[in-house]
């Protein structure tokens, strides 16, 4: 059999032998059911170090999905960000649109973005440069304040 014949041979084997290949199956959407009391209020802080705008998305989705789900599952989240080190930077202008937007729809939600002064120092940052930023947002170490939270009731999502 010459070469080009055995090419041919060899990929239709395995062209044929793709059928039998079972592909991932994917179920219809399936209705959560939570097995414990309802959710109740929940205190979710929320540290942002990271400089990645797919981070920010990621965690601030987050947020908003849980929202939704805390008020069908008759409860309530309470929650804050708190942004610092290179976190920070997710405020600062110029923002995409949808970023401002999402930042927007948690404050409208009654999240808190809490900004680390040591950080506005360490990188000569004015906070009134920051995105509707108040000065009331301004805590004096964002790492702190995330142990401070978490001491008080308060979970802390670990992923960055």
């Amino acid at each position: 059999m010459s070469k080009s014949l055995k090419i041919i041979a060899i990929s239709s084997l395995l062209t044929a032998s793709s059928v039998f290949i079972s592909l991932p199956a994917y179920a219809d959407y399936v209705q959560p059911n939570i097995k414990h009391a309802d959710y109740g209020t929940v205190k979710m802080v929320v540290p942002v170090t990271s400089p990645d705008p797919a981070v920010w998305a990621f965690k601030l989705r987050n947020l908003s999905n849980s929202f939704a789900g805390a008020k069908a599952w008759h409860g309530e989240l309470k929650a804050k960000v708190v942004l610092y080190g290179a976190g920070v930077k997710m405020l600062m202008e110029p923002m995409d649109a949808s970023l401002k937007a999402t930042i927007d729809e948690l404050r409208s939600e009654g999240v808190t973005f809490a900004i680390c002064n040591n950080t506005l120092k360490g990188m000569n940052l004015d906070w009134h440069t920051l995105y509707n930023a108040k000065e009331s947002d301004i805590v004096p170490a964002g790492f702190l304040e995330v142990g401070w939270l978490a001491n008080h009731g308060w979970a802390v999502n670990a992923m960055n």
